[in-house]
C-alpha cells in the first residue's frame, strides 16, 4: 500500500497568531489587522531587493539587513519557513559566501508569495 500524502504544513503557525491575537482578545483595536496590513505594506520593497539578489553584482549587505528584517516580521506573524529561509539568506549574506544563495533567495520569493497569500486571507476572515 502506498503511503498517504502529508498534508503541506499551514502557512502561518496558529500559536503565533494566537498569541497576537491575545493582545486585543475583543478585536476592537484591529491589532492583527494592522499588523499585518504593516507587514504586507513592507513586503513589496523587500521582495523587491531579495529578487535583486538573484542578479549580478549582489548587495550582500542588503540582502542581509532585508533578511533580517524579514526574518523577525515573519517569525512575529507565524510564517516560520519564510523566517527560517531568511536566516539562513542572512547568516549566507554576513559570512559574504553565496553559494547556495539563488536556491535560497528562489525559495524565500515563493515563501513570500505563500505568506502573502495566506495573510489575505486571514484579513479577509477577521474584517
Amino acid at each position: 500500500m502506498p503511503p498517504l500524502p502529508q498534508p503541506e504544513p499551514a502557512v502561518l503557525d496558529e500559536q503565533a497568531l494566537a498569541r497576537l491575537r491575545e493582545l486585543d482578545p475583543d478585536g476592537v483595536n484591529q491589532l492583527l489587522h494592522r499588523v499585518v496590513a504593516a507587514f504586507l505594506k513592507s513586503l513589496d520593497q523587500q521582495e523587491q531587493v531579495l529578487a535583486r539578489g538573484l542578479h549580478a553584482p549582489r548587495d550582500l549587505n542588503g540582502l542581509r539587513h532585508v533578511a533580517h528584517t524579514l526574518k523577525s516580521a515573519a517569525a512575529s506573524l507565524g510564517a516560520n519557513a519564510l523566517s527560517q529561509r531568511c536566516a539562513e539568506i542572512e547568516a549566507l549574506a554576513r559570512a559574504g559566501r553565496e553559494d547556495g544563495l539563488d536556491q535560497l533567495l528562489t525559495g524565500v520569493l515563493g515563501d513570500i508569495a505563500a505568506a502573502r497569500l495566506a495573510m489575505r486571507q486571514l484579513v479577509g476572515e477577521s474584517r
